[in-house]
């Protein structure tokens, strides 16, 4: 059985801002290292749109290794993306979702392969809600942005987790890896 994995920088008060987060080399090898381990990401639109921007890198590389080598790893993982708005991908990797999230990802976590990444705070959430996340990779950046979306704003109960291990990097980003318990009898989710 696949492990889906919901990986997603935020802010030290939980805002999702792409803007705010301090993005360098070992954020960048580490998320690099994350998605070469994985089979397969899912995204709904905004953040896939976002993520296109490694496109270019591919055809102008930035000459920084790890920024260069992160797009080449985000271009080779294969993704679905599920969006009532595209009709069409534009990367080669990547196709539409033909299935609900809820319907989708219980098919593909009884398959064989690498592990299942969700990237876009929407589908964390819905899946979150779902019981369906095996673990939660929170990547907090030493900001305040002062304003904007919350990760789990959306959420519909208190969900308890397990603290698994930490990752600090010297920016003073720490990846916290978490496991959902159940809402109601403390075991494990998923």
């Amino acid at each position: 059985m696949r492990k889906i994995i919901a990986a997603v920088n935020t802010t030290v008060e939980g805002v999702l801002d792409h803007t705010a987060g301090l993005p360098d080399e070992e954020l960048h090898l580490h998320y690099t290292n994350l998605l070469n381990s994985a089979g397969l990401i899912l995204y709904g639109r905004k953040t896939y749109e976002l993520m296109q921007y490694w496109q270019t890198l591919l055809q102008h590389p930035s000459g920084i290794k790890e920024q260069d080598d992160f797009a080449k790893a985000i271009d080779r993982i294969p993704k679905i993306v599920f969006s009532r708005h595209l009709k069409q991908t534009h990367w080669d990797t990547a196709e539409l979702a033909s299935r609900p999230p809820e319907i989708l990802v219980t098919n593909l976590k009884q398959e064989s392969g690498g592990d299942i990444l969700i990237g876009s705070p929407g589908l964390i959430i819905q899946l979150l809600n779902l019981e369906v996340i095996d673990e939660l990779q929170l990547c907090i950046h030493p900001v305040i942005a002062g304003k904007g979306r919350l990760l789990f704003e959306e959420l519909k109960d208190r969900t308890v987790f397990k603290l698994l291990k930490t990752k600090q990097l010297t920016s003073g980003a720490l990846i916290l890896y978490y496991k959902p318990l159940s809402r109601n009898h403390g075991t494990a989710v998923g």
